[in-house]
């Protein structure tokens, strides 16, 4: 007589377990515990079918089932998809998941490496065609119940809002958190003034955030300001006290740190037009040879403009024509108009710059000074000085030529241009340094 043994197939199970926040989770004994318990119980009773639980844990404490962004999940998933794994438990099916679509996708990897899913709290069979309705009805509730917290949350941050209670996320600059509430960090506080103050007297966010890149300014996050992140900062109602809530703003419970005066002072300029407010950063801008640049008969050249239409024209005229004195015998231009001749004396400085003489000086002033600009870097900016020059503003180019220009003389035959040697190591020390910076970024 043939005797034939027939021996279950083993199926290895693993146990899935979830919970939306990190409350408790530090306990000896968890609600993930708890969940794996229940598992392991229900498993231990299927052992004559072959069931055997598998070493690995796939813990997701913190993490909401409303995605599959969960680091337990993936892992569960990879091993399903290496062929680990027979059979997914979990204590309940909102425990994978709480959104019908993220599950259908959940469902079809399943089907397609052959992996029975199971619920210890709510029986059904993932194979038939009632066990998928039963799924997907519950799965409509375990959804609708997800949303319905969500509103709940979000009424309750609004009405949080309302009171001007402070609901946690990005901290500005200028406060710090304590017990879930903002408190003023005096040191930061002090630097945001400073920005309102600034913006106030350049009028321009391109100009302050340049001008605060250049000082090595960074922002809560340890990262060099943008213009985008200073916009952000001039029209943050924190610093005024308030809490803002879907465009309305609430009285805060903590305290303003720009007062009423300072805030309007800001938001009037940010009020006019970008092109408005570029232009009178330019007209606020000092000519480039302003003090410098002198007549033959040594009278100096005092910058001027006219405006025609929306056209402005700027000139450098003779002290000696404005006060009408005698000349005599007319040797020079009186009156020559402004971009000619700072473009002639940038031209000629940077044709001064980059001749052997200059490069050998300023390579042997920078190694007794020291201050960190190697020779190589300081030879790359005196033949990039066309582009680095180009990336300066108005107020920076003008005086950079004040530290390099002595005396511009404007003769018959031309200009002369006079150099402060001695100068020219501490500008391309200045001209490295943001090359360096951004390097670093």
């Amino acid at each position: 007589m043939d005797i034939t043994t027939r021996q279950n197939r083993r199926l290895r199970c693993a146990i899935y377990t979830r919970k939306s926040t990190e409350e408790g989770l530090d306990m000896e004994f968890n609600t993930l515990d708890a969940q794996r318990e229940a598992c392991e119980a229900y498993i231990a009773s299927q052992r004559s079918e072959g069931w055997v639980a598998t070493r690995d844990r796939y813990d997701d404490g913190g993490f909401s089932g409303g995605n599959l962004q969960r680091p337990g999940l993936k892992q569960l998933l990879a091993d399903i998809e290496d062929g680990l794994i027979d059979v997914v438990v979990v204590y309940k099916i909102d425990r994978l998941s709480r959104s019908l679509m993220d599950f259908s996708k959940l469902v079809e990897i399943f089907d397609r490496n052959g992996v029975t899913f199971v619920s210890v709290t709510q029986s059904f069979n993932t194979t038939t065609s009632m066990g998928r309705l039963t799924l997907n009805i519950l799965l409509s509730f375990a959804q609708f119940e997800r949303e319905v917290i969500g509103e709940r949350i979000r009424d309750k941050v609004a009405a949080s809002r309302k009171r001007g209670i402070w609901m946690g996320g990005y901290v500005p600059l200028g406060y710090d958190v304590q017990d879930r509430k903002l408190v003023i960090n005096e040191a930061e506080a002090a630097s945001v003034r400073g920005i309102f103050q600034r913006y106030i007297e350049l009028g321009s966010a391109t100009v302050l955030a340049r001008e605060l890149r250049g000082e090595g300014f960074r922002n809560k996050q340890g990262t060099l300001i943008d213009k985008g992140y200073l916009y952000r900062l001039l029209k943050n109602r924190v610093y005024r006290g308030e809490a803002v809530h879907k465009g309305k703003a609430y009285p805060g419970e903590h305290d303003a740190i720009i007062d009423k005066a300072l805030w309007d002072q800001v938001h009037a300029i940010l009020l006019e037009s970008p092109r408005k407010r570029a232009n009178n950063s330019r007209s606020r801008t000092p000519a480039l040879l302003k003090g410098l640049i002198f007549s033959d008969t040594g009278a100096a050249m005092t910058p001027t403009s006219t405006k025609k239409g929306a056209k402005l024209y700027r000139y450098y005229v003779s002290m000696d024509v404005i006060r009408n004195r005698e000349t005599g015998e007319e040797t020079a231009p009186m009156r020559l108009a402004a971009g000619m001749v700072e473009d002639a004396v940038v031209t000629e400085v940077r044709r001064i710059l980059q001749t052997p003489e200059v490069v050998s000086q300023v390579i042997g002033s920078l190694k007794r000074e020291g201050g960190g600009a190697s020779e190589a870097d300081a030879i790359a900016a005196l033949h990039d000085f066309n582009a680095l020059w180009a990336q300066l503003f108005p107020g920076e180019q003008a005086r950079i030529i004040q530290l390099i220009v002595r005396r511009v003389t404007v003769t018959a035959a031309g200009l002369e241009v006079d150099i402060r040697r001695e100068g020219i190591a501490g500008v391309v020390r200045e001209m490295v340094a943001p090359r360096r910076v951004e390097a670093a970024e």
